[in-house]
């Protein structure tokens, strides 16, 4: 390790006095104009990363849902999952330090981590559309190369498509290529001859407009559109070309404020589905005949898969174990009609993709979806090999199924939820089933609720057990909730403390909006009086007018309740 070239160049992407930053799910995101250093920083990291692993290492340059003038960035792992936690300490530490200290960081780093010094190492890089991306994306290339480390730049791709470069890499390209083409031509491949087994006729099914976000998702379903055009017609919406990335428009934006992307007119029935700004979230909805808007979330979307998957495998005859991850925010008539109807096993787990994750990898098959529309499907090797088999061994229509099932483990980006798989799996889905996007939505009615905060002194008063759903600290709350929950039909709640600021999030559903925000508002109070709150008592009653402003103010981007009545 040159320490003095390392010294040299850390000059030149000097941190700012003062700031502090910290690694999240989403890896760092803050202004654009506070980053240089860290990325400069990550590209030393992802080579220290990349020597113990002895693996290609991804750097994705991204802000994801937020603001333009964000940016963000976030290593990713061998096998295209999230950075392992202990590394996330040290991303944190590292981009911290003080420029005296990087030198003892960097050391510590590597003899904590047993990194030899002396291995290879190789990072592949991507970045978004946003105006900062490419000269922060030479920040990371200058820590890379300043360590020694060889690189790939990708230049611009979504998200899901560096998680995939990287899977492919570390897998001596069993699972894919890893270029871009590789990645449209196995998708588009997999898509087509799932729809040639649709059996309805006419494009009644196969039109979709899409809003990008003014984001990386319109450039790369533009390039990749003729690759499956025979399948399925594209109109994009907020594709770049004019308004702002996110702004009005996005996956985000479409589920907290219940209606559709500015930009984008929309008949009634019509298809239509959002990405968010980089291609790793999908929501779709539709106005039905009175003009009313119907989101279909990430619950939906697990729903419409899994049942899907579990008609495969009784059609093939296998019994594999199949399981659906969801949080505590999942709504309770999804999870019902899981358990009930299609006889698919739930699991909950804390909120946050990595856990989730991590769970699915549990099964023969996972099925993960956050309410915000991120997820995939997984399928373990051993199913993957038993699925080929079938495909070529069996007779007629239990071959025809095992050959589908084929082809839908190749739609899925295993690495990362991916909007573009995620719209080719879901446009198949109802194409084979022959569902209109209404018939969809009626698989199950949401049960109405509500999503509140209350601010407290400090929130780590606020200790929870059972996937967050239940509160162990402090002493009386849990049994206030369990009381107030008895009072309402078909409910429940929960409290959890928020991961950034000092606030309780407060969830509640039950059989009515009415009783749902009664409910939120009495666990409020019941918050607000155990764990130490401060400024104003939660105060009842909503106004549809003023329901739009509490969702974006209270929870911020990404949190607000998509399930929300207005």
């Amino acid at each position: 390790m040159d320490l003095g070239a390392i010294t040299k160049y850390s000059a030149l992407h000097a941190k700012p006095n003062g700031l502090i930053l910290q690694y999240g799910t989403a890896g760092f995101r803050t202004k654009a104009e506070h980053l240089d250093h860290v990325m400069f920083r990550m590209g030393l990291l992802a080579v220290l990363r990349s020597k113990q692993t002895k693996s290609t290492i991804g750097v994705m340059v991204t802000a994801s849902h937020n603001p333009e003038e964000d940016n963000g960035v976030k290593l990713v792992d061998p096998l295209g999952e999230m950075l392992a936690p202990s590394w996330e300490e040290h991303a944190t530490c590292l981009a911290n330090a003080e420029e005296q200290d990087m030198q003892r960081v960097l050391i510590d780093i590597s003899e904590k981590e047993a990194v030899n010094l002396q291995q290879d190492a190789f990072v592949v890089i991507g970045r978004d559309t946003r105006p900062s991306s490419e000269k922060l994306s030479q920040s990371v290339i200058d820590g890379v190369t300043v360590l020694g480390g060889q690189f790939h730049d990708y230049g611009l791709l979504t998200t899901p498509q560096l998680h995939y470069m990287v899977y492919c890499r570390n897998t001596g390209g069993r699972y894919g290529k890893a270029t871009i083409e590789g990645y449209y031509q196995k998708l588009s491949k997999a898509f087509v001859e799932l729809t040639k087994q649709a059996s309805c006729s006419g494009d009644e099914y196969r039109s979709l407009k899409v809003d990008c976000a003014n984001g990386i998702g319109a450039l790369k379903l533009r390039e990749m559109e003729h690759y499956f055009s025979q399948g399925l017609s594209v109109q994009l919406f907020n594709d770049g070309s004019k308004g702002k990335l996110n702004h009005l428009c996005g996956a985000d934006f479409v589920k907290s404020h219940q209606k559709p992307p500015q930009g984008m007119e929309i008949k009634s029935n019509e298809r239509c589905c959002s990405f968010d700004g980089d291609a790793d979230r999908i929501v779709y909805y539709y106005h039905d005949a009175d003009g009313h808007f119907h989101l279909i979330d990430g619950d939906k979307i697990a729903t419409l898969i899994s049942s899907f998957l579990k008609e495969l495998l009784v059609e093939i005859g296998e019994s594999l174990n199949i399981g659906v991850v969801q949080t505590a925010y999942a709504n309770g008539s999804s999870t019902r009609y899981l358990e009930e109807v299609m006889k698919v096993p739930v699991y909950c787990t804390k909120t946050g993709v990595k856990h989730l994750h991590h769970k699915a990898q549990e099964f023969d098959i996972g099925v993960y979806f956050e309410a915000n529309g991120h997820g995939t499907a997984l399928f373990s090797t051993a199913v993957e090999m038993k699925i080929k088999q079938s495909a070529e061994q069996l007779e007629d229509k239990k071959r025809k199924a095992a050959k589908m099932l084929e082809n839908i483990i190749d739609l899925f980006n295993q690495a990362a939820g991916d909007a573009i798989s995620d719209m080719l799996v879901i446009e198949a889905i109802l194409a084979l089933k022959g569902l209109t996007v209404q018939q969809w939505d009626a698989l199950y009615t949401d049960l109405p609720n509500r999503q509140l905060k209350v601010q407290v002194a400090d929130r780590r008063v606020i200790s929870t057990t059972n996937a967050e759903r239940q509160a162990v600290t402090p002493p009386g709350l849990q049994e206030a909730i369990n009381d107030l929950v008895k009072k309402y039909k078909l409910s429940r709640a929960f409290v959890r403390p928020s991961g950034t600021e000092d606030v309780v999030r407060v969830y509640a559903e039950a059989d009515s909006q009415e009783s749902a925000d009664h409910l939120a508002h009495e666990v409020s109070l019941a918050v607000f009086q155990l764990a130490g709150g401060i400024g104003e008592r939660p105060q009842p009653g909503y106004k549809a007018a003023e329901i739009t402003h509490n969702i974006n103010n209270a929870f911020g981007p990404g949190t607000a309740n998509e399930h929300t009545v207005l």
